[in-house]
Parts: C-alpha cells; structure tokens; sequence
C-alpha cells in the first residue's frame, strides 16, 4: 500500500495537485490507453511533480484493477496513487458493495468517491433521496476510513446543484466531512460555471462549513483553468486537472496551465522547483503517449506559446524579451521563438538568424536581402515559418554572398528524376522513381519502388547517396504536409510541401513549393538533406537543380 500523503510535494499536504488523467483524462474521444500506457502515464506526472494521481476504477474496469496491481512496482517520488469510485448503491451496505469492495482490493492508500450532490439528479437519476443519499456517503466513507483509507469526495454537480438546492448540496458535503472524507471537491460537472461566480460559491461554501474544500473543473465554456485559479484565490486547497486538459466534451483544467499560473502568476511552490523547467518536456511526452499532436497554442508548453510573428514585436524583443513575453519561457522549459514571415522586419530576421545560430549582427545589406526575398517568396506560396531548416539554409547562402565567398558545392547534385505510377488490373497502385545524380564525383543512378510517388523518389535518392553519405543511414522522414495554396483552381493550383525530418539527435524542417506536387516534394527533401549535410560538416549550398 502506497502513502496517503505526497511525499515530495513543497507545500505537503496543506496544498494537493490531484490529476485525473488516467480517469477522467481518458474519457477524451479518441483516447485509450492500456495498461502499459497507464503506467508510463503515471511515471512521467511523478516526475513533474504532482502530489495525487488518480489511477482510474479498480473493480469496475478490468484494466484500471490490473493498472493498480502493476503500479505496486513504481517507487514514487512525489506521487501518491488514488483510487476512484462511487459510494455504496442504494439499499445495501458498503460492506457487502462489490465496487466498495473493489476499491479496498487495488490496495491503494487514498480513494475518491463521486456522489451527487445536486437534487435533481439524487432523485432522477439515483431514484432514492437525499436522506438515503447523504446516508450513501456516510456509510461508504466511514467504512473505508475504518479500514485505514484516506478519503476525498468528488461533490458531483455541486455548482449547478447548490444553485437549484444549496441546502441539499451541503448535506451531501457534511455527510462526507463528517464520516471522515478529508476534502471536499466542488465538481463544475457539466462545466458551465464562469470565474466570478464561482469563486463567489466557492467562498461561501468555505464560510458556511469551515470545510476542506478542492476544485474540478470541466471546460465547456472554455473556462476550466480560470476557474480552477479562481478557487484557489477564494480557498480552494486541492485542485484536480488533467495533462494537457484531456477529458470529454471540451475537456478538464489543463494540468500544465493551472500549473503555469499558480507558481509563476500566485507564487504558489505547487511543484518541485526542479520540476517546473519539466512542465513543456512532460506535456509533449504525454501527448505522443495518448497519440494526439501537441496543442501548439497551448499555453506556458506549446510550440508557439513564445512564438512572435509581427515585426513591431521583434523589435521589442530585441531590446528586451520580457516586453512581450509574460514569463522567461525558460521557467517551464520553453523557447522563445521568432516566426519569419511576410511580416518580418529587419528585427525579426536578425533574432531569427541568432536563434539558428547565423550571426547577422551588423550586416544591414544581408538583413535587407533576405528580407526582400522572404517576401517575394511568401508571395508565391513559400512558407518559413514551420520551416526554419529551410531559412537557415537561405540565411547561410546570403552570408555567404555578402563575404564574397565561394558557395560551396552541394553533397550532390541532380541530374534529372522520373516517376511513374503503375495502376495494375487487380487494382494494385505501385510507384517507381529512377534518379540520375552527381556525389562523391561519380554519376549514380538508382531505381526504388514506394507506396506512392514521393515514397519512391525519397527511396531511389537514398539508395543513390547511401553508399557516399555515411550519415544518410540515421535521417528519417517524420513527417509529410501537403497544402494547396488559395489563388489557382483544382489540379492547377499551386503545392506547398513541408517535410519533417529526423535522425537521432533532433528534428527540422524544409519547404518546398512548386504547381507539381512531385517537384514540390523533391525540392523540400533535397534541402532536408542539405540541412542534414551542413550539421554533419558536410559542404552546404543547395541541391536544387
């Protein structure tokens, strides 16, 4: 049995970070998670430091009792794992209650039961009332206390509920407090709570019951994490959210934005200090692991959270990052990023250049250049803004020219390409590519097959400079984006093609735009290689034909 208390928690037990992504987290449509997946979970939310994980429902999920079994075999450091479950059912004993039961079998040292706490809802859909309710509660909490369990209760529907009937709803909460639960959990269910309001319910249940209370917020109106640093500001001591606010419906409080705002906003040690400078690392770890892209928007962890587009901003930010940055992104393990786009200014490109490491400081022809071009090839459908290989490689060549250097050779160079797509009666779609190109001094061809036209030609590019570019073997595309840009119509508009790639180390980017989608393709994997060349001393320029 695991403690009832986080252990390496700053604030212990007088403040409670409680997530729910492995119960109420995994409600999102599209998320499921086995077992494995479960305990990688539970690892990662341990190491970012929060004090409560709530595993799921042992008695009432197969995989949430095998979950609590396999758990035994994680050495916590912050983390104390919780069970979830509901008080006894009408009409019978918690004793004699198989899901009670059920709770007390996954051996966990804390369990939260939900009860209703809204009238409505005691009488339609428990179809018993409130004084068998309320009886619910204070028999499943003193039975499980008697057996040596730390209880929570989640009061679900409470703001809805003490809205239509407060004196119900704190019934339900004085049944609980009263049998031993040691927090009561205001739950926004249906999510339709704004902060003000309440922050003001929250306030008055703490002046009426002088109770523990905690805070779950659902995020239908978009709310969620407002609402939960609300309660907190008005008394709240436990707070339960979700990784990246996973959840159904509209989701929960985003475990990483509550987080975010209570140390960096209230000064609230909710974490470890350690573990703040954690936070973006964990939320991309855990979104790979429920298979769902990360929320570039999202704030204090997502890509673009410190991302700057607009010229007016760069230059601010040259003189000094916190003039448009609410925190050094830093704290949560975060990067400040400048976006080039139509946009840019000088400013922007000299940050960016810095950022990728291309000194441009006092180079104003270089600067103009390159901004002048930046233009003209976003107006013809290029992008660098996802694509900062591909800039890095312009920014590098306008150096150059500016020191009337050499440019140097590229890698390779080609000699031409040739796709075919053979559609076969049996209704098999095979692709094959030949390339003619020049590496290491010699003229290579190479023939490959692929399951579409770019697969092949990317196959028949590597089998031609495998032999003569021993670093080739670790680069991997990642990832493939296809966009038809506004401004043509159907098969004659013009393709805009990213291509993400990586090897062992890192991941970049490139861009290619062309009206053929094969030539668009070809222009964004040769700069992928390129970009590759450059980061492995190889001599860099472009391969573009």
């Amino acid at each position: 049995m695991n403690r009832t208390t986080p252990a390496g928690t700053p604030l212990g037990d007088s403040f409670h970070v409680f997530d729910t992504t492995l119960r109420d987290g995994a409600q999102r449509e599209g998320i499921t998670y086995s077992v494995a997946d479960k305990l990688a979970v539970a690892r990662l939310l341990d190491e970012v430091g929060v004090g409560f994980i709530e595993g799921g429902w042992p008695g009432a999920m197969p995989k949430d009792t095998e979950f609590f079994s396999r758990a035994k075999e994680i050495d916590f450091s912050h983390a104390t794992l919780v069970a979830f479950g509901s008080t006894r059912r009408a009409g019978t004993t918690a004793d004699q209650d198989p899901q009670v039961r059920g709770l007390l079998d996954s051996e966990a040292s804390v369990v939260t039961l939900v009860a209703k706490s809204d009238r409505r809802h005691i009488e339609r859909a428990l179809r018993t009332d409130v004084t068998e309710a309320c009886a619910m509660v204070r028999d499943t909490v003193a039975f499980l206390k008697g057996e040596g369990r730390r209880v929570f209760l989640d009061a679900e529907h409470f703001f809805d509920g003490y809205a239509f009937d407060p004196d119900t709803a704190l019934r339900v909460l004085t049944a609980a407090v009263e049998a031993g639960a040691d927090v009561a959990v205001l739950c926004d269910t249906n999510g339709g709570q704004l902060p003000l309001q309440l922050a003001d319910t929250v306030g008055d249940v703490i002046a009426r019951t002088g109770f523990r209370v905690g805070i779950h917020c659902q995020d239908d109106t978009g709310c969620a994490v407002a609402n939960s640093v609300a309660a907190v500001q008005a008394g709240a001591t436990h707070v339960q959210c979700t990784a990246n606010g996973y959840g159904e419906r509209a989701g929960n409080a985003d475990l990483f934005a509550v987080v975010g705002n209570l140390v960096t906003k209230l000064g609230m040690p909710v974490i470890p200090a350690a573990s703040v400078p954690e936070l973006s690392r964990v939320s991309h770890a855990l979104a790979e692991i429920a298979n769902i892209a990360p929320d570039t928007h999202q704030a204090y962890v997502g890509s673009s959270a410190f991302a700057h587009k607009a010229g007016l901003h760069a230059s601010a930010i040259k003189v000094d990052p916190l003039l448009y940055n609410h925190i050094d992104p830093t704290v949560v393990g975060n990067d400040m990023r400048v976006l080039v786009t139509e946009m840019a200014g000088r400013a922007s490109l000299e940050l960016k250049g810095r950022e990728l490491g291309v000194d441009l400081a006092g180079r104003p022809a270089v600067l103009t250049s390159v901004v002048r071009k930046v233009k003209e090839l976003e107006a013809h459908g290029w992008s660098f803004e996802a694509a900062d290989a591909s800039l890095e490689l312009l920014l590098r060549k306008e150096v150059a020219v500016d020191e009337d250097s050499t440019v140097d050779a590229p890698p390779f160079r080609l000699e031409s390409y040739r796709v075919i797509l053979d559609h076969g009666m049996d209704g098999e779609i095979v692709s094959e590519a030949t390339v003619k190109v020049h590496v290491a001094g010699q003229r290579v061809i190479a023939t490959a097959e692929g399951n579409g036209p770019v697969h092949a030609l990317d196959a028949a590019l590597r089998k031609a400079l495998q032999p003569h570019l021993p670093w080739l073997s670790a680069v991997r595309l990642s990832d493939y984006k296809v966009r038809i840009l506004p401004g043509a119509a159907g098969t004659d508009a013009v393709t805009r093609v990213l291509v993400e790639s990586s090897d062992h180390e890192r991941e970049w980017t490139t861009v290619g735009v062309h009206g053929n989608i094969v030539e668009a393709s070809w222009l964004a994997l040769c700069d992928a290689l390129v970009h590759k060349a450059m980061r492995a001393a190889q001599p860099v320029s472009s391969a573009s034909p």
